[in-house]
């Protein structure tokens, strides 16, 4: 043991009673001594880096956001647009820039959801400031909100809030409302325009994503298709640049119909001709469930009057006026209250379209629908068990077309092609809206409404060739809504009289319009609306018989 116990007993002894007084004082420190400090978690990084896709298009709206972010009197921001256009794309570039630079706030990322959404938030905020834990779960909304809030007064803060779908209370979450006090930031993402009025009044700081134009559109579709693929054919270029066109500047369905045409090592010249919503096999299942949530939100009947709108062609600039009457004539708005009420009530259903980003605004009397989400609409028409769409508007049809089931359907729009003869019989128990204006159209056969006894709305306006109307017309029994506008008819058919249930009656500018039977207008005992505006010598005798 040389070398480790002392030679002088003394000396150890002392030693040993120095060692004894140390570790007494040792434990007296640890017993009373604050070791939270050494004890607590790392501090969180103030934001974590997100995944984002190209952002091609969307610089001028960071800009927008960024400035916004800068003022110390802005508290919330909005970031609205169709469903695809590229809003979380800007909220991830928005959460990227915290995190790249240097700042001050506590940057907290949480995705909202239709169900549930407010406990849904308090649980991510939660896991982002470390309150999450066995106990959490079992807690209580209130209970959670009043953590959340406890922690977050303390904080100056940054909520990005991804994909809200109905205005949603701060508050009850537990998020302190933003002031120029507390200089803590909200920053969401909606498909609806309503709901940024709901959280931010101030529509300075309400950023609408737009789609891109045919440049940056074409840009975004070749960073995700690769050059290489467009040069592998002299035609596949000019034919992507007609893919685009089709995509109409929604950075979603470029991306997607991108990275199919991508993932072909030799794709076909045909394959492109075909439109965007079947270029290749698969896209439709994998864009439209993605776009679908902006329809699952609407009511029933908001819902089936915007998937009307799919049956005018692409790009058609749809009359609000014209839009409402159908669908009064097929029963979608209350039937039970007047014209006026009714027309109010279709005007309401349009706005709020609008503001879901559904139709686009053109004018003060017109609308329109973007072309992916009409082949959106067309897409959950087919897969739908109650709605059954047949749709060939548009498309230069010459011949009446085929279908393997008409017995299901239920709406039809053949308008805007160049059919001029309707001479094979077509048995549609229930069908309840034939669109077959702006043909060509000379003959229609006696016999070819017979099998429609559900037919509610018929339009055969500007079919400016069509000089006679089947008498065969008289077995629409169900017809409320008849649109005979701008077509070459020179009598109206006594027959017409069997149509006890007709509400609607247009006649304008159906200049070689010579005789009216009499009694034939003031027949129909339900009528509500007969436009005779420019109509032919005969209409006046019938205004003169109605007076």
């Amino acid at each position: 043991m040389e070398g480790c116990c002392s030679t002088h007993p003394s000396s150890s002894i002392k030693f040993g009673k120095q060692i004894a007084k140390k570790l007494q004082e040792v434990k007296d420190q640890k017993e009373n001594g604050d070791f939270s400090d050494v004890a607590s978690k790392p501090p969180l990084p103030s934001a974590t880096e997100r995944p984002s896709e190209p952002t091609v298009g969307l610089e001028s709206n960071f800009i927008k956001v960024w400035s916004c972010l800068r003022k110390d009197q802005v508290g919330i921001i909005g970031i609205y647009g169709l469903g695809g256009v590229g809003k979380t794309t800007l909220l991830n570039q928005i959460n990227n820039k915290f995190h790249d630079s240097t700042h001050d706030y506590h940057v907290i990322w949480a995705v909202a959801s239709q169900d549930r959404p407010i406990e849904r938030v308090q649980d991510q905020i939660a896991e982002r400031i470390g309150l999450s834990n066995e106990g959490w779960k079992s807690k209580s909304l209130d209970e959670k909100a009043k953590d959340i809030f406890q922690v977050l007064c303390k904080k100056k803060f940054a909520l990005l809030l991804d994909d809200i779908w109905e205005w949603f209370d701060l508050i009850r979450a537990g998020v302190p409302l933003p002031t120029q006090q507390n200089g803590s930031k909200v920053i969401f993402t909606t498909r609806r325009y309503d709901v940024c009025c709901q959280m931010q009044p101030n529509m300075d700081n309400n950023i609408r994503v737009e789609c891109l134009p045919p440049g940056e559109a074409f840009k975004l579709f070749e960073e995700n298709v690769g050059s290489e693929t467009l040069r592998m054919h002299l035609d596949i270029c000019k034919l992507a640049e007609t893919v685009v066109e089709e995509c109409a500047g929604l950075p979603l369905a470029l991306i997607t119909f991108g990275r199919a045409m991508a993932s072909k090592k030799t794709p076909r010249v045909e394959v492109l001709r075909q439109s965007a919503a079947s270029v290749l096999p698969g896209v439709g299942k994998e864009m439209y469930p993605k776009l679908k949530f902006s329809y699952d939100c609407l009511l029933d009947e908001r819902f089936r009057s915007c998937l009307y709108c799919s049956l005018y062609p692409e790009d058609y600039l749809i009359e609000k006026d014209e839009l409402v009457d159908c669908w009064i004539g097929e029963g979608l708005l209350d039937e039970h209250t007047n014209l006026s009420n009714a027309r109010n009530q279709g005007h309401f259903i349009i706005g709020s379209l609008i503001d879901a980003c559904l139709l686009e605004k053109q004018g003060s009397h017109r609308i329109k629908m973007h072309d992916v989400i009409r082949d959106m609409a067309l897409w959950i028409a087919g897969e739908s068990e109650k709605e059954k769409f047949f749709v060939k508007s548009g498309i230069q049809l010459k011949e009446q077309p085929n279908a393997k089931k008409w017995e299901e359907v239920t709406r039809m729009s053949l308008m805007e092609n160049q059919t001029e003869n309707l001479t094979e019989i077509l048995e549609c128990p229930n069908l309840q809206t034939l669109f077959l204006g702006r043909n060509r159209l000379r003959v229609i056969i006696n016999d070819f409404f017979n099998f429609m006894p559900m037919l509610r709305v018929l339009d055969l306006s500007r079919n400016r060739n069509l000089e006679e109307l089947p008498v065969g017309i008289a077995k629409l029994v169900s017809l409320e809504h008849l649109n005979l506008s701008w077509i070459g008819i020179k009598k109206l058919p006594v027959e017409l009289k069997a149509l006890a249930k007709l509400k609607y009656l247009n006649l304008e500018k159906t200049r070689k319009l010579s005789m009216i039977p009499q009694q034939l207008i003031s027949s129909f005992s339900k009528l509500q609306v007969l436009k005779m505006e420019g109509c032919g010598y005969g209409c006046l005798l019938v205004l003169e018989e109605m007076c």
